[in-house]
């Protein structure tokens, strides 16, 4: 073959062979980047929604909980979008005239719903429960970020599946006491900062992660003082005693934390979070 192809042709080949392999290599990565972009997953896109909600506005401003209009959070799949009579709940009286709320008004003389566009929408494939979140000790800016701080919503995180499992692996980095759920300025505990912990009693038909009761200030001194309970006696003096059957309230006793790691390894055990694999598993998100 010697007279058809050159000798060059050995050389030729070989690059071509690795400058195939260059070209698949830099298409994948390409490709992975992409599915990983704000192109692709949104995050951080403004979308136009008919009315500029500003939850800066309504949460840090007005101080409104997130339940007052996500009334479904805590026992649905779904937080809900708020129909349009809660917002007339204030907008009927303030802000009567207010151009930027027609929409509203016209929703409310109409009947007709108000078309929102939604910030975080998961394929339909994937099921996502806000009640076992919510139930379960994670905090609504953990996934949402900090809402109260953004005039206009936007997604915080890619709520790609792999976002998903590197919590999954590792609920305890997230997990915060039930009281704190819906504080969106919530701080890791730290050695300036300390969380006190403490478990009760499990009760019927109520969420695990109740019976852990966390305060941030140091509850050894803030117990009730109980006065010297006195009564008379009956005796030939009339004399006063204290009561010796009087029974003092027994304090629960609180575990000090000063790190995430440990505060979350302790509210994974009395939470009672599923392992790793077990929330790892296809099943939990796929149905």
């Amino acid at each position: 073959m010697a007279q058809i192809f050159d000798r060059s042709s050995n050389a030729l080949a070989r690059a071509s062979l690795v400058l195939t392999g260059l070209i698949v290599i830099a298409l994948g990565v390409t490709l992975n980047q992409l599915q990983r972009s704000p192109w692709v997953t949104r995050q951080g896109q403004r979308p136009d929604q008919p009315v500029p909600f500003s939850h800066k506005h309504h949460v840090q401003g007005l101080g409104l909980q997130c339940q007052y209009c996500h009334v479904t959070v805590e026992k649905s799949s779904y937080a809900g979008i708020p129909p349009t009579k809660t917002c007339m709940n204030c907008h009927a009286q303030i802000w009567t005239n207010a151009q930027l709320l027609q929409p509203v008004r016209q929703s409310w003389a109409t009947g007709q719903s108000i078309t929102w566009t939604k910030v975080h929408d998961l394929p339909d494939f994937a099921y996502f429960s806000h009640e076992i979140h919510v139930n379960k000790g994670l905090g609504c800016a953990s996934c949402h970020g900090r809402v109260d701080q953004m005039p206009l919503m936007y997604a915080q995180n890619t709520l790609q599946m792999e976002w998903c499992l590197n919590c999954h692996r590792n609920p305890a980095k997230n997990l915060r006491p039930t009281s704190e759920i819906y504080n969106m300025a919530w701080s890791k505990p730290t050695e300036d900062r300390p969380v006190w912990c403490s478990v009760g009693a499990e009760k019927s038909g109520v969420p695990t992660a109740q019976s852990v009761n966390c305060v941030t200030k140091d509850p050894a001194g803030e117990g009730p003082q109980m006065a010297s309970l006195q009564m008379p006696v009956g005796g030939a003096n009339g004399l006063v005693s204290d009561v010796a059957a009087a029974k003092l309230p027994v304090l629960p006793a609180y575990q000090k934390f000063t790190s995430q790691d440990d505060l979350g390894k302790f509210l994974v055990k009395h939470y009672k979070i599923r392992t790793p694999r077990e929330l790892s598993s296809c099943e939990v998100c796929h149905r």
